[in-house]
């Protein structure tokens, strides 16, 4: 998966608040001082490129939607973290997590007993 930049990924966010959106419709969710149509639209074309977004006709306009969910992105997103920092390994993160974080005895205890929970439900 493509990794996104923080405009595109400021973008997508109103996508995955919402279903479909023309850019017209994303200009208004935006707060003052609102970016230029040409702005979004040049943003919404970049993630149709990367395969984010997909978009349907209507007359000489498009509707664009997502293609790929929140959740989709953050786990994929979560991979090329690991991969990339960690040498692909789960545990130099969660090392990493415990000794940067500081966190107790319990609170690993904790973790483990999600992990546990989540592996059981499977």
């Amino acid at each position: 998966m493509k990794e996104l930049t923080a405009r595109e990924e400021e973008v997508m966010r109103y996508f995955w608040d919402n279903e479909a959106l023309f850019v017209k419709q994303l200009v208004e969710m935006y707060p003052d001082p609102k970016p230029h149509f040409n702005t979004l639209s040049t943003y919404v074309r970049s993630l149709e490129e990367k395969g984010f977004l997909s978009h349907e006709s209507f007359g000489s306009t498009y509707r664009y939607y997502k293609v790929i969910g929140e959740e989709a992105y953050r786990n994929g997103t979560l991979k090329n973290v690991v991969k990339k920092y960690f040498g692909d390994s789960y545990l130099s993160v969660v090392s990493s997590l415990i000794t940067e974080q500081d966190l107790s005895v319990d609170e690993v205890r904790k973790m483990l007993d999600e992990v546990e929970k989540l592996h059981n439900k499977k």
